[in-house]
Order: C-alpha cells, then structure tokens, then sequence
C-alpha cells in the first residue's frame, strides 16, 4: 500500500499544484488554510518551523524547512523554494536533528490509520522544542456521518476534537481548532465559489466548525 501510494505521488508531481489546487474547489481550501497561518504566524518568532509533508511547497513560504517521502514531490517543492531547507523524510521519521519551534502537517492525516497518526504524534513531540506548537489538520467524524458516509472515505480516517485530545494526552494540549470547509462547495457553481468564502471563514470560527470538512488542531507540547 506505501509502495502504490509514494509512485501514485511521484507520477502526480508535476500537476499535482494545478490539478489539486489550480481550480476554484482547490484555491477555496488552499485560501482557508493560508489564511489560517497567516493570522497564526503574525507578531510570533519562530526561528525554525517545519512544513511535515510539504508535498510540491504550496505552504513552505511559512516555514523554514521542509519534508515529504516523495523524491519528486520535493523537486518541485525546491524548484520553487531553493532557499528553504529540504530532505526527503516521513511523519513518524522526520530527517532533521533540529528541535522545532512550530511543526505544521496539512493534508497527510487524511491518508494515514489510527495507529499512524499515534507515531505522528509521538514523532513531532520528540523533534519540538519546550512549549513548541503542533499544528494538523484531519477530516470531521460528524462531517462524515452526516454528509459523506462512504467507508473509503479519505483512507477512513476522521475524528472528533476530544478523539484528538486522547490520542495526544501526555504529550500536548489541545489549544483550539478551527473548521475548514464548511459549506458544500463543490455543489455551487464555480463562478459563485469564492463570494462564499469569507463567510465559511466566519461561520468555522463558530459551534459551526463541528459541521465542517475538516478541523486546523493547534496543540502544545506538555
């Protein structure tokens, strides 16, 4: 299964910004968690901050380095960053000996089991500092019950806020989470997509955020 997965990324390199996040579907997301890092990032200084599964770079203008277990993906992702620092590496194996001050992970969980989101998390505790932040998201287990119920759903893999809180005890505080996707938007017409924007924004800021596609966790190390 790792095997399929890491050549199905590697032969996507090359289009995967523009088929994935080129559209309006993708530039919606891709809006919502800019967004959400560039509020998170603004007046904190962090001196290292890696982007865990950095993929083609689409977020690496936030970090300082960056990992992913595709070689290709990571070719495109230096093309576009030569100045970051770069090497190929998994969640639960991360490549650099360096404490990190902020770790962030933006769609990876998705695609991984229970059981590999536990050494996600036992990984990135041990490569970040004292008090350092832990940032990821994962899909919605109510998003899934009430709209999206098929059994193959991103890998089967979704959660609740407090299924995270358990997961990660001992180990980080759950400090908040932010919703992602709230609306349908793959149902409304392409040309109206982005006038829905600024209020999805607002309403996963609310009890709403319960209802969205996905959740941004922010956690402490403990």
């Amino acid at each position: 299964m790792k095997t399929s997965i890491l050549e199905y990324y590697n032969n996507l390199a090359e289009t995967y910004d523009k088929n994935r996040f080129g559209n309006s579907y993708g530039k919606y997301i891709d809006q919502q968690e800019r967004k959400f890092l560039t509020s998170f990032f603004r007046n904190k200084k962090y001196s290292k901050v890696l982007d865990l599964g950095c993929g083609t770079g689409r977020l690496l203008n936030f970090a300082t380095h960056g990992t992913d277990f595709s070689e290709e993906m990571l070719n495109v992702a230096k093309r576009k960053h030569p100045e970051k620092i770069i090497s190929k590496g998994e969640i639960s194996g991360i490549p650099f000996r360096d404490d990190f001050d902020c770790i962030f992970c933006f769609h990876v969980i998705m695609h991984q089991s229970k059981e590999e989101t536990k050494s996600f998390l036992n990984e990135c505790h041990k490569k970040l500092s004292k008090n350092g932040t832990l940032i990821f998201d994962y899909p919605t287990k109510n998003r899934r019950k009430v709209v999206s119920p098929q059994e193959d759903w991103h890998a089967n893999n979704s959660f609740t806020s407090s299924e995270i809180s358990q997961l990660s005890e001992n180990q980080f505080k759950l400090k908040n989470t932010t919703g992602v996707l709230l609306f349908p938007i793959h149902r409304f017409p392409k040309n109206l997509r982005k006038y829905f924007l600024p209020l999805d924004i607002l309403l996963c800021r609310t009890f709403l955020k319960n209802w969205a596609s996905y959740h941004i966790a922010v956690l402490e190390k403990i």
